[in-house]
């Protein structure tokens, strides 16, 4: 499935990540977990587009320059496979699901993971989210059901001990 030619899928800059926040405000709404968005404009700005960004992301934007879509990755690093590139977020607004702009944007990082020199790519999607592990099935994708996610948040890491 090729994406209307009304949209472009292209590398995001800074002047993007107000609508990229609020993509990613509807996506915490979509995961029923609105409230814990604590992420701010400034935060993003400094994170992505500081001394020393952490963050990449590709958009699906229309002719109306509204974004659609967006792919939010960084680097990481694994001590068996070396250089990784994780997928933070994939992120379709509603109206635009199902036009072939999650696997464009999907395959914007697979490419970067690619010319990158990337080992491995990984992401993570909720238990429940069925279409989002139909989608990621119907790619090819493993879905690899061993692994438990570790976290600690913000007031863990300070507590620490």
């Amino acid at each position: 499935m090729s994406i209307p030619s009304s949209i472009t899928i292209r590398r995001g800059v800074e002047a993007d990540l107000p609508q990229v926040l609020a993509l990613i405000r509807e996506l915490a709404e979509y995961e029923r977990a609105p409230q814990e968005v604590t992420n701010t404009l400034a935060d993003m700005q400094r994170d992505g587009f500081g001394p020393e960004p952490i963050f990449k992301f590709f958009v699906a934007e229309n002719t109306a320059h509204e974004l659609l879509g967006i792919a939010l990755y960084y680097t990481a690093y694994s001590t068996w496979k070396g250089k990784m590139l994780f997928l933070e977020d994939l992120v379709v607004t509603e109206a635009a699901r199902g036009t072939g702009l999650g696997r464009a944007l999907f395959g914007a990082v697979v490419a970067e993971a690619r010319d990158t020199g990337a080992q491995r790519m990984k992401w993570q999607v909720l238990n429940w989210n069925e279409p989002a592990i139909g989608f990621y099935q119907k790619l090819g994708a493993h879905l690899d059901p061993e692994w438990f996610n570790g976290n600690l948040s913000a007031e863990q890491l300070r507590e620490w001990q």
